[in-house]
C-alpha cells in the first residue's frame, strides 16, 4: 500500500469507547478528541450499538480497534470477517485500522483470547504476508498492537520487540504500539523496556495505548482496571518523543470509575507532551500525581 506515516494524522487524546460512561458522554458532550471502539462489537447490520456509534460520529472521529482477527493463526484469512469490517470502516470513516499481533483460532475453532506467536522467521514470513493481504483489502492503513505476554516457546529464536519489528517491516504496515505491555511483558520475562523500545522501528508507530495493570510481584497481569502505573508513564514519556507525536489512547476496561476520573487519567498524556514540546521535562514523576 505504500503509505507514509507522516500522512496519518495525530488525532490527541482519546478514550475507548465503554457502555458505562454512555451516558456521561450523551448528556454532557465531552470535549475529547476521539474514541476508539472495538470493531466487533459494531460489526452489525442495525439495532441499538450502530445507533449508538452514529451519534458518537455526529461529534466525535472513531478509530477502530479489533480483537479477533487472529492473525497468526493457521486456519486461511476470513474474508466474511474482513467484508464486516470493512463495511463498518465506511461509517466510521476510521483513519486506521489495528488489531493484535497473535493468534486465536484453529480451523473450526475461536478461542477468543489474544495468544502469543513463536518468535521466529518462518511465523514471520506468514503472518507478514496475511498482514499485508489485509492492509491491501482494507485500503486504509493497517497495524498490529504487540501484546502483554505470560509464557514464552522454547522454539524463539529472537527477543518480542526483533520479532515485532520484522513483521510489520516485511508486511510494510504500521505499529499500534501499547506501551503498558511492553512493561508487563518486561517484568514477566525479565527484560529491560528501554532494549524494547530502543529497538523498534518509532517511525512506523501509528498509535499508542496506555492502561493499568495489577501487579503481584511475582507476575503482572494486564487488567485495564486501574490508574497508568508511573513506569508505564515514563515509557510513554521517551516514547511519544520519539515518534514525533501519534494519537493517544487510554483503555479502561473493568473496575470502572467515572467517566470524569477516567478522562482526567487520559489528561495526562497531554501534560507530558506539553512539557516535552516545550522541553521542560526533565523526568516523568514531576506531573505523576
Amino acid at each position: 500500500m505504500g503509505v507514509d506515516r507522516k500522512s496519518i494524522p495525530n488525532l490527541g487524546i482519546g478514550l475507548g469507547l465503554r457502555i458505562p460512561h454512555y451516558d456521561d458522554i450523551f448528556a454532557h458532550k465531552p470535549d475529547i478528541d476521539w474514541f476508539e471502539i472495538i470493531s466487533e462489537n459494531f460489526m452489525i447490520e442495525g439495532g441499538k450499538p450502530l445507533d449508538t456509534l452514529r451519534r458518537i460520529l455526529e461529534f466525535y472521529p472513531v478509530v477502530q480497534h479489533g480483537v479477533s482477527l487472529a492473525i497468526g493463526s493457521p486456519d486461511p484469512l476470513d474474508f466474511d470477517y474482513l467484508k464486516k469490517l470493512k463495511e463498518l470502516t465506511k461509517l466510521t470513516k476510521t483513519p486506521w485500522v489495528s488489531d493484535h499481533l497473535c493468534w486465536g483460532r484453529l480451523p473450526g475453532a475461536h478461542y477468543h483470547d489474544l495468544l502469543p506467536l513463536p518468535y521466529t522467521q518462518e511465523v514471520i514470513d506468514y503472518v507478514a504476508e496475511r498482514a499485508r493481504i489485509v492492509q491491501d483489502y482494507l485500503e486504509l492503513p493497517f497495524a498490529l498492537e504487540n501484546l502483554s505476554s505470560y509464557v514464552a516457546f522454547k522454539q524463539d529464536q529472537m527477543s518480542e520487540w526483533e520479532f515485532y519489528s520484522a513483521v510489520v517491516e516485511k508486511a510494510d504496515i504500521f505499529m499500534m504500539l501499547d506501551v503498558n505491555n511492553i512493561y508487563v511483558s518486561s517484568r514477566n520475562h525479565g527484560f529491560d523496556p528501554r532494549d524494547y523500545y530502543n529497538n523498534i522501528p518509532l517511525d512506523r508507530v501509528i498509535q499508542i495505548h496506555l492502561a493499568g495493570h495489577s501487579d503481584f510481584g511475582d507476575y503482572v497481569l494486564d487488567t485495564h482496571d486501574y490508574y497508568v502505573r508511573d513506569e508505564v508513564w515514563a515509557i510513554y514519556a521517551e516514547v511519544y518523543a520519539r515518534t514525533g507525536g501519534v494519537s493517544t489512547l487510554l483503555e479502561w476496561d473493568d473496575k470502572f470509575v467515572t467517566f470524569e476520573e477516567t478522562w482526567k487519567e487520559a489528561l495526562k498524556a497531554k501534560k507530558f507532551q506539553k512539557l516535552l514540546s516545550n522541553r521542560q521535562l526533565e523526568t516523568p514523576q514531576e506531573i505523576i500525581v
